[in-house]
């Protein structure tokens, strides 16, 4: 919806828009797909992935986007090895696809198609540590002016979506945002307790109402873990009329 101009989208797309043009082009990207979950984490490999529409009932128009952008083989390869030598099963898939995670915002920031691409998958059991161990893993990858995108949404509750908000509603999804926005942007956490609050996501006001299912909260904690430290940058918006937040790491 947001490359179809949904107008309850238009936060999003500024705030995706504006990111991208205060950073420098990136060599490759890396996204963390809260689309796709394995039973180990898999990494896309091909040259040249093709896309997935793995929506459904949506306008004709959502089944003919495109980004052509190519794969990055040597890095899907040094992903796979960062993460197996952290005594952790990966998989390389020569045959995965890119899915809406990845097509949705890259062709908000980088319309050009021009920077090649992997994308990561979530592990099933969607375990929170898991995915900030994966993140770490991550710490160890020798590839320079890397973009990690951790895609997913930080509030995802479907069926709030298109219910008429009321007062009990609105303060729930305002009352986690607010937990996750102090979890990740407040410096005075120190970074143990910081990552147990991540692990713990579940004790969080309201959690469940904002995340039924939490494959959507998930490629934050990878992220988390990757950078290991209060994030950069933090942003506030309205997404489907619901409060809404993106975070920003920067790493040496």
């Amino acid at each position: 919806m947001p490359l179809l101009g949904d107008e309850r989208h238009i936060e999003m797309v500024s705030c995706l828009r504006n990111i991208a043009a205060k950073m420098p082009k990136p060599s490759a990207i890396l996204v963390v797909s809260a689309h796709w979950e394995e039973q180990i984490p898999t990494i896309t490999s091909g040259a040249r992935p093709t896309l997935i529409y793995d929506y459904y009932d949506f306008p004709e128009e959502a089944y003919s986007i495109e980004y052509p952008c190519t794969g990055e083989p040597t890095l899907a390869k040094k992903i796979y090895e960062v993460i197996e030598n952290e005594n952790v099963n990966a998989r390389l898939n020569e045959q995965g696809r890119f899915d809406h995670g990845l097509f949705v915002p890259l062709k908000i920031m980088y319309p050009q198609a021009d920077i090649p691409c992997v994308q990561l998958s979530l592990v099933r059991g969607l375990d929170p540590l898991i995915h900030i161990n994966i993140g770490r893993a991550l710490r160890n990858l020798d590839y320079d002016n890397l973009l990690v995108i951790g895609s997913g949404f930080s509030f995802h509750n479907m069926r709030a979506f298109f219910t008429p908000e009321t007062n009990e509603s609105k303060a729930q999804n305002e009352s986690f945002e607010d937990w996750l926005l102090d979890s990740c942007s407040n410096p005075s956490i120190d970074e143990r307790e910081r990552a147990e609050r991540l692990v713990q996501w579940p004790k969080a006001p309201f959690a469940r109402y904002c995340h039924p299912r939490e494959e959507h909260l998930l490629p934050s904690h990878v992220c988390y873990g990757l950078a290991g430290t209060v994030c950069s940058e933090h942003f506030e918006l309205k997404i489907l009329n619901k409060k809404s937040s993106m975070y920003l790491w920067t790493t040496n």
